[in-house]
């Protein structure tokens, strides 16, 4: 058997060909949140593609985290769709964020597989600035269909997700994982780049 060569020393030596992925266009979609943006490979939120956010339990802040996007979406005519959320949306609270209100839109659902469906349906049309999901109980190829639809509709696509769903694989171009105790953000993948090492912290 041949002796067995260090990849290092293959590198050194410039005899291994080592790929860097391409760079990733600006985003024009920025989160509204600085050290959000600065970890993130293109400065925002992936555009047209599937976001998750992984939360330990409900009003962590993953509201307050997409707030900024939604007031600037819905400020400049963009309809924006909650499809079977967990609650009902306190009006004067999204208002106060800077939300219009008249470009909010609430899709019910009898079923979590009516969920998807009614979220793919947004995603697809291409008519929504954002759509935003709570899918219980998605397996793999529901959250492709998710990302596919957010593709095809150039939209994009926030699917909030228990935090124990982190184990699993995921297609979304993004996973945030958020904690409560201490308040900050982890990116645990990111399409474009290696996620960052370090917490952000998540302000009030």
């Amino acid at each position: 058997m041949g002796a067995v060569v260090a990849i290092d020393a293959l590198l050194q030596q410039r005899r291994v060909w080592k790929g860097q992925p391409a760079a990733l266009p600006p985003s024009t979609q920025p989160t509204g949140h600085a050290a959000l943006d600065a970890a993130l490979p293109s400065g925002g939120w992936p555009e047209a593609a599937l976001s998750e956010l992984l939360i330990p339990v409900d009003g962590v802040g993953e509201l307050q985290l997409l707030w900024p996007t939604l007031a600037r979406l819905s400020q400049a005519g963009e309809r924006i769709v909650l499809v079977a959320p967990h609650y009902i949306p306190f009006a004067p609270a999204w208002q106060a964020a800077g939300i219009e209100l008249r470009q909010l839109q609430v899709v019910e659902a009898a079923s979590p597989r009516d969920a998807l469906w009614a979220a793919e349906q947004c995603l697809r049309s291409g008519s929504c600035g954002a759509v935003l999901c709570w899918p219980l109980a998605a397996d793999d190829r529901a959250l492709r269909r998710l990302q596919v639809a957010a593709e095809s509709g150039r939209t994009l696509a926030f699917a909030t997700r228990p935090l124990t769903t982190a184990r699993n694989p995921s297609p979304a171009a993004l996973r945030i994982a958020i904690d409560a105790r201490p308040a900050q953000l982890r990116v645990l993948k990111c399409r474009g780049g290696l996620a960052p090492p370090r917490p952000i912290a998540l302000a009030g």
